[in-house]
Formats: structure tokens, sequence, C-alpha cells
């Protein structure tokens, strides 16, 4: 494997999951079990292994932190804001998938909780994550 002489980014993916329940959407979210943003509800998702694309990522850090398995997602965008992430130098790519039901889900891995949230009544979200979900929301409005 190469190395660099220089310092490069991380690179993690967030899976955002719709579902429709009595003619309301909703939207899957974590609390995050540790630092940074420790107790707070964000996105699933997580860093990326050297063997996977985005997409893999994406679908396996829902399953890791959720239990829930999805097949496709859709990329939604990159986010890059150089202080987006405490820990370090991070890019994510966003994507999201929708499901028929909001079916259970259980905090696993490093998400203590998983829980579905309907859209007018999300909590604060970590990191960029609530810029992420607006957009996500506007392709899912745009799709229908």
């Amino acid at each position: 494997m190469y190395t660099y002489k220089y310092p490069h980014p991380a690179v993690t993916a967030d899976c955002i999951v719709f579902a429709c329940q009595n003619e309301k959407t909703q939207v899957l979210l974590i609390k995050r079990g540790s630092e940074p943003c420790k107790d707070m509800w964000a996105l699933p998702g997580g860093f990326m292994n050297i063997d996977e694309s985005a997409e893999e990522a994406a679908i396996r850090e829902l399953k890791e932190e959720t239990g829930i398995d999805v097949k496709e997602v859709t990329q939604v965008g990159a986010y890059s804001k150089v202080d987006r992430d405490p820990r370090e130098r991070v890019i994510t790519i966003a994507f999201y998938t929708v499901i028929d039901n909001p079916v259970k889900a259980v905090g696993q891995d490093d998400a203590k909780q998983a829980e579905w949230f309907t859209l007018d009544n999300l909590p604060t979200l970590a990191f960029d994550h609530s810029e992420i979900l607006s957009a996500a929301i506007g392709m899912l409005n745009k799709n229908k």
C-alpha cells in the first residue's frame, strides 16, 4: 500500500432512512454512544473501510448501528467543511434510502439508541447532520 508524505482526510458515509406511516414521513436517527457529540442524535454512519465503496460503507454502518439491512442507496452529496468533525479532517458522503414501514431498529455498535422521528418533530442533530438531512428531504420531495 502506498503512503503519502502529506496528511489526508478520513472519509465517512452516512445513511438516511425514510419511511412513511399514517401519511407522515419519518427518518431514522441514532443516539451517539461515544464522543464527540455523545448522547446527541445523528444520522447512522461511520468511517469507510479501505476495501469498500462509499455505498457499501453506508449500508454496512446502517446495519451495524441499527440492525436494518438495505440493498440500495442514493447519493445525496459530499460534505467537506474543514471543521465539520472535531476529531480530524473528515469528508462524508451521504446517502438516502426509502423503506415501506418504520421497522423496529435497535441501537447497536457505537449507537446507544435508534429511533424513528417524524420530520416535524426532529431533535437537534450532531455535526452538520441537519444540513445533510435537509438536502435528503429535498431530494425525497423532488422524487415523489
